[in-house]
C-alpha cells in the first residue's frame, strides 16, 4: 500500500506540539491541532461575559499556545502565511475529524495514564490502517498501546521529535511490539524525504538514543566540573564551537532548555537504567539540587548558570553561577594554551588529535570527557542500537554535534581513545577488541564515495545505508576532484555535472574563489553538461572578502580595486551567461556576495533554512558584484502596465537599504532575491547537492541555450531618484539614519533609478553595473566606510554610525 500524507492530527498544543504542527505545515501538510477544553474561565472571558459554552473558549488553550508559537523567536514556521494550513479545535468537539487524517501524533503531558485515556478516546474515532504515534521523551512505546485494537498497534509506534521542531533534525522512531514493518519503513522514509530529518529507528530502551547517550554526556561533565576544579565560563569554552559543537556550549544549553527538563530526563534514566555501567553519573551533584531547590532553571525563569542583569549604569550583564559558592559573579575569561594551538585548523575534525594532547588543563578535560564518552558508547551497542552509525546520527540531528563519538574516536585514532577509556579506569565493549583483532582499526571508511561502517554482529565494514539519495561532497572530493586552488576544489558528480566547492574560511568570495568559479565555467563549457555551486559547510557563504577590499581602500589603490570589484561583477555575469546551465545551491547564511553569487545562477535550489540577503550597508558600500543591478533588473521585470512603477522600484531598494535577511528561504522570495516558479525550495539539506545535479541535468538535457544579455532594463531615471533623495533626507531629518547612511543610501538610489537620466529609458546590464562599480568605489574612499569594515573584522559584527 502506498501511503499520502495530506493531513494530520496534532493532540496537544504546548511548545512541542505547536512546534510540530508548524513544521508540518512548513511542508504543506494539512493539520488539525487539538487540546483540552478549559475547565473555567479567565479574567477576559469573564469581562466579555462569555460562557464556557462559547467556542472561543472552548479553543482558548489551543488558539493560545499556537500564537504564541508563531511570535516566538526562532520561529517555528518558515514563512507566516503557511500558518493558513492548520486548525485549530477541541478534543470533545472536534475529536471525530480525527477520521479524516492520515497520521495522528500525540503531543500530550509525560504521564502514561493520560496518554493511554487519549489513545482510548482516539481508537473510537480514528479509521482503521491511519498512522498513530507518540512523542514521548521517554516512556516506554511498548506500555502505551496495551488494551487498544489490532490495528491500533499494528500502525503504533514512538516518533520523537527534537525541539524546537524546526530546526533539530532528530526523528527516533521507536517501534512498538506489534508495530509493522511497513510503518516503521514508511516512517523512515518520510522523516527523511519529507521532513527532513536524519531519520534513526531505536529500540524501545530509557531515553531512546540521542537523551541517552546526550544525558550521559552532561551528567559526566556536571561531575567532572566539580572534580578538576574547572569554571562554568571554562566547560562552555571547551564543548562549543571549538569541537563542532553550537554556541551554546554545556551550561547555556541547559539554560535554555530548562534544568528541570534535563533532570526529569536524567532520575527516568537513574531510575530506569540500574544495570548501567555508569549508573552513578546520572545521579545530580549537589549544585544541581541547589538549583532545583532554587528554580534556578534557566532562560523561563530568568537565572540558571546564567543570570542577566542591569547594572547601576542601566547596562545588561551576563553574570556567572560560582558553583563553588553557589553565588552569581562577573564573567571570567577563559583561555587555554591548547585551544590557541588550534585557531589555524578550519576543519573541527581535524583539531581532536591536537586537544587530546594538549599539556594544560584543558588538554586534560578532553582526554577524561572523551575517554568516558568512548567507553559508554561501546556499551551501549546493543543495549539501544545494533549499529553505531545510528548512534553518531542521533548526536549530531539532535544535539547539533558536528562529529559524533565514533568519528570523534577516528579522529583522534582507535589505539589512543582505547588509551584514554583504560586512564579513566572505564572499560570498552568486547566487541571493540574483536574489531581490534579482526585488523579493523577504524569504525568507518570511505569507499567509491559511499561512508562504510563497522558492523559488529557480521564482523565486516558494511556500507551505511540510505546513502544512495544524498552526494557527499566530503566522499568524492579526493577521488572526483578535477581541479583545486586555495579557494575551491572543484568535483565531477557524474552525468556530465560539475560541483564548485568554496574553501575558504567561511566560504567568503576573495581572488581564487572567483577564479576557481571561472575555471570552473571553463571546464564544464568545454568537457561537461552543467555547474552547480554548492558546498556542505555551515554556511554557503558569508560574502566578499571584506579584508581585502579594506586593505586596498587603506591603501588607497583604488586601480587595483576598481579592477577586483568588475572581476567580481564579471564573474557573476559569466555564472549568468555561460553556455552551460547553473545551479546555486545556497544554505545556511548566503549573504552579500554570497547572495549575489545566487542570483546570477540560472536556477536556485535553495534548503529550506537559507538566510540570505544583501547585507553590504552594514559596512558601508552598496552591493558591488551585481547586487544593486540586479535588483533594479528585478523591479524593472515586475513593472506592469497599470502598476505605481516608483512604489515597485522602491521595495527592491528598501531590501537592499534595510539589509533585509530571510529568515528562511521561502522568505527570500518575498524579497525578490529568489524567483517564483524558477528557483525550487528543499527541506531536506542532505539532499540539496543531488537535487541541484538533477536540475542541472534536466536543464542541460532539455537542450539548454546560451541567454542573451539584457539590453532592455527599464530604469526610471530623475523621477525616481528625485523620490529615493526627498526618502533619505526626511530619514536624516528625522535622525532615524545618519548622515553616513543617508550617503550610501543616495549612492544606492542613484545606480536603481539609472543616474540622473531625464526620462524613463531602456538601458544594458553593464550600464548598470558600471554605476554600481562607481557607486561602490566611491564610497570606499569614505573615513566612516573604513572605520565600519574595521568594525566588522573586528567583531563580526555591523557598525552604526
Amino acid at each position: 500500500m502506498k501511503r499520502h500524507i495530506n493531513k494530520i492530527a496534532v493532540i496537544g498544543s504546548g511548545i512541542m506540539g505547536s512546534g510540530i504542527a508548524c513544521h508540518f505545515a512548513n511542508i504543506g501538510v494539512e493539520v488539525l491541532l487539538l487540546d483540552i477544553v478549559p475547565r473555567e474561565l479567565n479574567d477576559k472571558e469573564k469581562a466579555k461575559g462569555l460562557t464556557l459554552e462559547d467556542k472561543a473558549v472552548r479553543n482558548r488553550l489551543v488558539n493560545d499556545s499556537l500564537t504564541a508559537a508563531l511570535k516566538s523567536k526562532p520561529s517555528p514556521i518558515y514563512h507566516q502565511k503557511f500558518a493558513d494550513r492548520i486548525t485549530t479545535g477541541n478534543l470533545e468537539d472536534d475529536i471525530s475529524k480525527v477520521a479524516d487524517v492520515d497520521w495522528i501524533i500525540e503531543v500530550v503531558v509525560e504521564r502514561l495514564d493520560i496518554k493511554k485515556q487519549v489513545f482510548e478516546n482516539l481508537d473510537k474515532h480514528r479509521t482503521p490502517g491511519t498512522l498513530i504515534t507518540s512523542n514521548t521523551s521517554g516512556i516506554p512505546i511498548k506500555f502505551m498501546s496495551e488494551g487498544r485494537s489490532e490495528d491500533f498497534q499494528k500502525h503504533f509506534c514512538g516518533t520523537h521529535f527534537f525541539n524546537p521542531a524546526r530546526y533539530l533534525k532528530l526523528f527516533e522512531i521507536i517501534p512498538g511490539p506489534k508495530t509493522s514493518k511497513e510503518v516503521l519503513d514508511f516512517l523512515n522514509g518520510y522523516g527523511e524525504q519529507f521532513l527532513g530529518k536524519t531519520s534513526v529507528v531505536a529500540k524501545d530502551t530509557p531515553a531512546f538514543i540521542g537523551n541517552r547517550i546526550g544525558i550521559f554526556s552532561i551528567q559526566s561533565l556536571f561531575h567532572a566540573v566539580k572534580e578538576m576544579g574547572m569554571t562554568v565560563e571554562e566547560v562552555d569554552k571547551l564543548t562549543g564551537p571549538v569541537i563542532g559543537r553550537p554556541k551554546s556550549a554545556t551550561f547555556r544549553t541547559v539554560d535554555v532548555v530548562g534544568l528541570d527538563t534535563l533532570v526529569h530526563v536524567a532520575n527516568g534514566i537513574s531510575e530506569n537504567c540500574k544495570d548501567d555501567e555508569r549508573h552513578e553519573l546520572f545521579q545530580l551533584p549537589d549544585f544541581i539540587k541547589t538549583m532545583m531547590d532554587n528554580k534556578w532553571l534557566g532562560s523561563k525563569t530568568g537565572q540558571g548558570f546564567y543570570k542577566k542583569v542591569k547594572g547601576d549604569n542601566g547596562k545588561s550583564e551576563i553574570l556567572t553561577l560560582d558553583l563553588d559558592t553557589m553565588d552569581y559573579r562577573s564573567k571570567k575569561s577563559a583561555k587555554f594554551a591548547t585551544l590557541e594551538l588550534t585557531k589555524t585548523i578550519d576543519k573541527v575534525i581535524e583539531r581532536f588529535p591536537v586537544l587530546v594532547g594538549g599539556k594544560d588543563k584543558a588538554g586534560e578535560f578532553y582526554r577524561k570527557s572523551f575517554g568516558a564518552l568512548f567507553a559508554y558508547v561501546t556499551n551501549r551497542i546493543p543495549e539501544i542500537s545494533d549499529e553505531l552509525y545510528k548512534i553518531d546520527d542521533a548526536m549530531k540531528a539532535g544535539f547539533g554535534w558536528e562529529h559524533g563519538p565514533f568519528q570523534i574516536w577516528d579522529a583522534v585514532g582507535l589505539e589512543k581513545g582505547l588509551e584514554f577509556i583504560k586512564a579513566e579506569g572505564l572499560e570498552p565493549a568486547s566487541w571493540v577488541a574483536d574489531m581490534k583483532s579482526a585488523g579493523v582499526d577504524s569504525f568507518y571508511t570511505v569507499k567509491d564515495g559511499a561512508t562504510y561502517y563497522y558492523d559488529i554482529s557480521k564482523k565486516t565494514m558494511e556500507k551505511v545505508p540510505g546513502q544512495d539519495a544524498f552526494i557527499i561532497l566530503n566522499n568524492i572530493r579526493k577521488t572526483k576532484e578535477v581541479f583545486k586552488n586555495s579557494g575551491v576544489v572543484i568535483e565531477d558528480l557524474g552525468d556530465g555535472i560539475l560541483n564548485c566547492e568554496f574553501q575558504s574560511k567561511m566560504n567568503t568570495i576573495g581572488g581564487d574563489v572567483l577564479s576557481g568559479l571561472n575555471k570552473a565555467v571553463d571546464l564544464a563549457e568545454k568537457d561537461f553538461a552543467g555547474l552547480v555551486i554548492g558546498n556542505q559547510a555551515a554556511n554557503f557563504s558569508v560574502g566578499a572578502n571584506i579584508g581585502m577590499i579594506f586593505m586596498m581602500a587603506v591603501e588607497q589603490e583604488y586601480d587595483e580595486l576598481n579592477m577586483a570589484i568588475k572581476y567580481f561583477q564579471d564573474t557573476m555575469m559569466r555564472m549568468r551567461y555561460s553556455s552551460i546551465p547553473t545551479v546555486a545551491a545556497p544554505h545556511g547564511m548566503a549573504l552579500g556576495g554570497g547572495c549575489e553569487l545566487s542570483m546570477h545562477a540560472d536556477k536556485v535550489v535553495a534548503a529550506a533554512e537559507t538566510y540570505i540577503g544583501l547585507v553590504e550597508f552594514g559596512v558601508g558600500v552598496i552591493p558591488g558584484g551585481g547586487g544593486s543591478k540586479e535588483m533594479a533588473l528585478r523591479a524593472s521585470d515586475t513593472f506592469r502596465k497599470n502598476d505605481v512603477e516608483l512604489n515597485v522600484l522602491q521595495e527592491y531598494f528598501l531590501t537592499i537599504g534595510m539589509a533585509k535577511v530571510s529568515t528562511s528561504a521561502y522568505e527570500a522570495f518575498d524579497l525578490g532575491i529568489l524567483q517564483k516558479g524558477k528557483d525550487v525550495v528543499v527541506v531536506n539539506k542532505d539532499r540539496q547537492i543531488a537535487t541541484a545535479k538533477a536540475y542541472a541535468k534536466i536543464m542541460a538535457d532539455a537542450g539548454y541555450t546560451k541567454p542573451v544579455k539584457r539590453k532592455d532594463v527599464k530604469v526610471l531615471g530623475k523621477q525616481a531618484l528625485g523620490m529615493f533623495l526627498v526618502g533619505t533626507d526626511s530619514m536624516e531629518a528625522g535622525h532615524y539614519i545618519s548622515e553616513h547612511d543617508k550617503k550610501i543610501a543616495d549612492k544606492l538610489a542613484y545606480v536603481m533609478a539609472g543616474g540622473d537620466l531625464s526620462e524613463a529609458t531602456m538601458v544594458t546590464e553593464q550600464y548598470l553595473l558600471d554605476l554600481e562599480r562607481e557607486a561602490f568605489l566611491s564610497l570606499c574612499t569614505e573615513r566612516k566606510t573604513l572605520e565600519r569594515i574595521q568594525h566588522m573584522l573586528k567583531t563580526g559584527k555591523p557598525l552604526r554610525n
